[in-house]
């Protein structure tokens, strides 16, 4: 399929911006309703697939919402987390920081307990069989009470050896960062790192850009790039070497475009941007995908590829000799 088509299938990568839930294929999605007796309202997958019809992020998240009935017991959990750390793999992901959303299944009857133990099983037999590492970041969500979230943190507490840190997700509007400060400030205090999101051209956006750095302090920023439209916030964003975990196929879905300009912007700045799935089920790529929609629109070399790779590896949650490692085999790389 051609030698830059090699030479990124070949990258070694990291990913830090995917949703468990956001990789529920059809196919296991059929597979899972079928073992817990539901119905879904489709015939088969591409009748599934055709009906992915959405133009903005809550219409999506109505479809991903409504996706997650299926998701019952503990192998269901395990199942999907292993198909998508085997897909990553497949892509040479060689470690990833996964997402995902307890209160969507707590709120519907599901056990904490469940969710995680299905989860961690997974991660561990991958690492075991197929030699990719992974890391749980659990997210909040945002259109839901502080109240609930906090509890939330509270319920996750025996398990936070196998949580390395927390997010903040769904939907944006009227629910800025400030909203979540005792949550994330009790997080800090349990060990969690912290992470949020700033999904693209939502109502002031700077505004919750500015909180997640000024007031919440995060680690890094999730989506992020209308930070581009503010040269103090751009400053701030570099003098914090915060990374930014950038969705472009999935922003080319939920905002008209998949903002290839800002990622180029980010990385002639020197900024941490980095490229990501986001939800690659329901938007069609994984992230292969991504890294070759970006080098096709943006003509990037191997060097510049590579420096979206190492870019991800610094800004993930490892510890130094471990970072080392990776980006030592990045270095080596030659496709």
């Amino acid at each position: 399929m051609g030698a830059i088509h090699d030479f990124i299938h070949g990258l070694p990568k990291c990913e830090l911006h995917l949703h468990i839930e956001g990789t529920l294929e059809p196919e296991l999605k059929f597979a899972l309703a079928a073992r817990n007796g539901l119905e879904l309202p489709y015939r088969d997958a591409a009748e599934m697939k055709a009906a992915y019809a959405f133009h903005d992020l809550t219409s999506f998240l109505k479809i991903y919402y409504e996706g997650m009935a299926v998701l019952i017991g503990e192998q269901d959990f395990y199942d999907l987390s292993f198909a998508y750390l085997a897909k990553a793999r497949s892509q040479n992901v060689l470690y990833a920081e996964i997402f995902f959303d307890p209160q969507a299944h707590t709120g519907r009857g599901v056990a904490f307990a469940t969710v995680i133990t299905g989860l961690r099983r997974a991660q561990l037999d991958a690492e075991r069989v197929l030699g990719i590492r992974s890391a749980l970041i659990m997210c909040f969500l945002r259109d839901w009470s502080a109240e609930y979230a906090m509890a939330t943190l509270l319920e996750s507490l025996p398990y936070k050896e196998w949580i390395i840190g927390v997010g903040l997700d769904s939907d944006e509007r009227d629910n800025p960062p400030v909203k979540f400060r005792a949550v994330f400030a009790r997080a800090r205090a349990e060990g969690y790192l912290l992470t949020m999101h700033c999904d693209v051209n939502q109502t002031d956006s700077l505004e919750h850009i500015r909180q997640c750095i000024d007031d919440i302090g995060v680690a890094r920023i999730d989506h992020g790039v209308n930070v581009l439209e503010d040269p103090a916030l751009c400053a701030q964003v570099l003098e914090r070497k915060l990374p930014l975990t950038v969705c472009p196929i999935s922003n080319s879905f939920v905002t008209n475009s998949s903002q290839f300009a800002a990622i180029g912007k980010m990385l002639d700045a020197g900024m941490g941007v980095t490229l990501n799935s986001d939800d690659p089920a329901y938007f069609g790529g994984y992230i292969s995908e991504n890294f070759l929609l970006v080098q096709r629109e943006l003509d990037l070399d191997g060097a510049r590829l590579k420096q979206l790779c190492a870019n991800a590896f610094e800004a993930a949650w490892l510890s130094r000799a471990t970072r080392d490692a990776y980006l030592a085999r990045l270095a080596d790389y030659r496709g």
